[in-house]
């Protein structure tokens, strides 16, 4: 006896919305997209690339870390930005710099960014977006300079100028209206800079100082805190009171250690 196959037809399915509208019903949440609570940029100029991130480290409403690195060591030519879970791209990205060294040591060459890409995406693709990481990818090989980006589900764009996480349309707005061909190595510097600034000023995932990373034919400079826009002022008066500006209403004090004496402790062999 034959069994017949419904193939499903093209376009939008709206099968589940019933089962949603049930299961909302009885108290079950949708899911919420994920803020990832960071900027991250990257340009192509006349003679490399610039990366940049800001520096602030949240956990929900709460800011962790003021001075976290975002800017991770892939290869000596080779640098990726990440955004999303912390753990998630530093582990991420400590895993293929290993995989990267190893590959150039097997080959006796410099390693190319479109490895590291292609080790990045097959990586996230099998993990189905469960791992949080958000990368800007860029380098310097025998090609010339590569600039991508890897979304947690493993997609990637190859773009002269990114931005991604949750600060990225107002640094994307930045390098939309100044980013143009041939820039020369300050010019990419400064319009990274603002394009992070553009994020720390008008997210609140994204804050403290600007990381900016350059990489060239043969040179890579790590200008960790380039720009520090949130130095903290000096306070117009101070906060510190006399002994005894606060009265003492009552006073007790409670012994939570209670001492026996007890038999010496066997100290023999």
């Amino acid at each position: 006896m034959a069994t017949k196959i419904n193939l499903p037809k093209g376009g939008f399915s709206f099968d589940n919305y019933t089962r949603n509208k049930a299961l909302e019903a009885k108290g079950s949440r949708p899911p919420k997209a994920t803020s990832t609570g960071t900027t991250i940029v990257g340009v192509l100029f006349k003679d490399g690339l610039c990366l940049g991130a800001d520096t602030r480290a949240t956990e929900g409403p709460i800011v962790a870390d003021k001075n976290c690195e975002k800017i991770h060591y892939i290869a000596p030519n080779i640098y990726c930005c990440g955004a999303g879970t912390a753990a998630d791209t530093e582990s991420t990205t400590n895993l293929i710099s290993s995989q990267i060294e190893l590959h150039s040591l097997a080959t006796g060459r410099k390693p190319r960014v479109v490895t590291a890409m292609t080790m990045l995406k097959q990586m996230l693709f099998r993990y189905q977006g469960h791992i949080g990481a958000a990368l800007v990818l860029g380098g310097f090989d025998a090609t010339g300079p590569h600039l991508y980006t890897v979304y947690p589900h493993g997609s990637t764009d190859k773009l002269p100028y990114v931005t991604m996480g949750s600060g990225s349309l107002a640094a994307m707005s930045v390098f939309e209206s100044r980013w143009r061909p041939d820039m020369t190595r300050e010019e990419a510097i400064e319009l990274v800079k603002d394009a992070i600034e553009a994020g720390i000023f008008n997210d609140l995932g994204s804050g403290s100082n600007v990381d900016v990373c350059v990489i060239e034919k043969d040179s890579t400079d790590y200008l960790r805190n380039y720009a520090t826009p949130n130095e903290r002022g000096v306070k117009e008066k101070s906060y510190r009171y006399a002994r005894g500006t606060t009265a003492i209403l009552k006073e007790s004090v409670t012994s939570l250690v209670t001492v026996s004496e007890g038999d010496a402790m066997d100290i023999s062999m």
